[in-house]
Parts: C-alpha cells; structure tokens; sequence
C-alpha cells in the first residue's frame, strides 16, 4: 500500500480532474447549454471524468475524489478515521487547483469575467438553475449522495470485477447529475462545490454550507445502513487498497 502522503497526493489530482472536467463542461462549452443539450452533456462529463479518474488512479488511494465517499466509507468501517480528514484536506486542494487552472483557462475568452459568472457553482433559489428553493436542493443532495455512497459501498465488495466497477461508478455519477443539475447545478461532491466557490466569492460561499451539510448527511446514513445490513467486514476479508473506496 502507497504512504499516506503518496494516496493524498492521488486524491488531489483525482479531484482536480473531476472539477477541471466537469466544471469546464459548464464553464467553457457555452455553444451546448445554447443548442439545449447541455444538461446531458455536462452529467456525462462528470461521469466520464470520474470514470477515467477511478480507472488511472483508483488502486493507488481507493479511488474516493469525493469527501462523502471517504465520510460513508468511515461510517461503514470500511476507511480508517485516522485518514478521513487528510484525505477530505487533499481533496479540496485538488478541487481548488482544478477550478484554478479552470479559471485560467476560462479567462482566454474575450469578454470572460470570473466574477460576473457562476462559474459552475452550486446554488439554490436565485442561484439555482430551474429556480428550485432551499428545501428542494436539501433534499435533492441529500438524496442522491445517500444513494451514490451506497452504490460506491456495493462496488468495492471483493465480488465485483474490478474492470466494471468504475464504469458502473461513472454511469451512476453521471445518472445523479441529469436530475441535480437542473436543481443546484449538480454537486453530491463538497469539493466540487468549494473550488468554485472559492472563486466566485459572494453568493456561493453564502451558500456552501448547503453543500457540506446535505451531502454529508447523506454519506453518513448511507454508511451506517451498510454497516447494519452487511456488518462489519472481517480483517482477512479486507482488501489493502480497493479501487472503489476502500482504503485499510
């Protein structure tokens, strides 16, 4: 199993990759949200990036990219809580670097202005898509995280094939963010939420907290029904390193 600084350093640039790809499907296509097939567009960059992401990088640090997977996967004691906020810390570094390098890029375009865009920010009510109020983007989040540790939890089960699994992982992040993104323009990911909010300032970090709150939330529970339904796992069942989640 790599060093804990070496499985930091992977979850950063995992990441980074996902905000960098997914947020630029936001951010820098602005041609498809015009011709009306946006929303399809960006849910498969989100799943294509973590996709890839898990498949390249997945084995090295578990896999996680998303604090509500390394959240669930300690509530299901099937992550270590001595590594939970290392891994929570490199993932917004990584979401930061991503969303930086994304702004960059972004501010080659005549007329670009980081702080008259949303930048790919999740938010409700004024901020949010479809106009969807705070009690609809609580649940939405909450809701689809749940489910998604759930799925991620399923996949790092020793019967699953190791060459599915990402993919399925992908699909499933891909399906959660058709129906997020009308709502709160996709999160299920407090680091995906918080590089961009960073930048944007204002509105977005007003609302940020919703993004911890909710899908945190929903990790947590997630985690917790795993546990009650199939238990603990034994030590000689566990895998060093899985390449869905599980880091031991």
């Amino acid at each position: 199993m790599l060093s804990l600084g070496k499985r930091l350093l992977v979850e950063g640039a995992g990441t980074a990759w996902l905000v960098f790809i997914g947020c630029g499907s936001i951010v820098l296509n602005t041609g498809g949200a015009q011709q009306g097939y946006g929303v399809l567009e960006i849910a498969l960059a989100f799943g294509l990036a973590l996709a890839t992401a898990t498949y390249v990088l997945g084995r090295l640090s578990g896999g996680h990219f998303n604090p509500v997977v390394t959240v669930g996967f300690a509530a299901a004691h099937r992550f270590p809580v001595r590594d939970l906020m290392p891994y929570i810390a490199a993932q917004i570094l990584g979401a930061v670097a991503g969303a930086a390098l994304l702004a960059y890029v972004a501010s080659g375009r005549p007329g670009f202005d980081l702080a008259a865009s949303e930048f790919g920010a999740n938010g409700f009510g004024d901020h949010s898509p479809g106009d969807y109020q705070i009690h609809s983007a609580v649940v939405i989040e909450l809701v689809l995280s749940f489910a998604f540790v759930i799925a991620n939890l399923t996949l790092s089960r020793r019967r699953v094939s190791r060459a599915v699994a990402p993919l399925v992982k992908g699909a499933c992040f891909a399906l959660i963010y058709l129906v997020a993104l009308p709502v709160t323009n996709g999160s299920v990911n407090p680091a995906r939420s918080t590089g961009p909010a960073l930048l944007v300032g204002d509105w977005a970090l007003d609302q940020l907290w919703l993004f911890w709150a909710a899908p945190m939330a929903g990790a947590i529970l997630a985690g917790f029904l795993y546990s009650f339904l199939w238990g603990k796992p034994r030590r000689s069942q566990r895998e060093s390193t899985g390449e869905c989640g599980e880091v031991v």
